[in-house]
């Protein structure tokens, strides 16, 4: 991955495959779970980047939606602290629930979740999309 942008997006959330800006790099991740889009940008943030969304926004619990999309900008070479603690701190939250059953999902369902983690991505980072 090649990182050509000071915003990029990393993601599993099919709605952004087709999303084209200028401002800020997709990394549309299929393969990763929630958690694991967590532990991405925990390697980004050791990278030098910092968190432009919270990893845990809205009132979804981690092990009720499949999809995560988290935005972050190059730091210019220095860690944030605090984009570092909060990514962990997110990352031991899910953990908490990862032996939570997880309800099958109904196609309806499935779509509310990918708009939900789009509309809540987008409101935050819209002046750079």
């Amino acid at each position: 991955m090649s990182i050509n942008k000071k915003n990029i997006l990393i993601t599993n959330n099919p709605r952004f495959k087709e999303v084209n800006s200028s401002n800020i790099e997709i990394f549309y991740l299929p393969d990763l779970d929630f958690m694991g889009i967590l532990y991405k940008a925990r390697d980004y943030i050791h990278l030098c980047y910092k968190l432009l969304t919270h990893p845990i926004v809205s009132s979804i619990k981690p092990y009720e939606t499949p999809y995560k999309s988290i935005a972050l900008s190059n730091n210019n070479g220095e860690l944030d602290l605090e984009s570092l603690e909060l990514i962990e701190n997110s990352i031991a939250l899910t953990k908490n629930f990862l032996d939570k059953p997880r309800r099958k999902l109904t196609e309806s369902i499935d779509e509310d979740f990918k708009l939900i983690d789009y509309k809540l991505v987008v409101g935050a980072i819209e002046s750079i999309l």
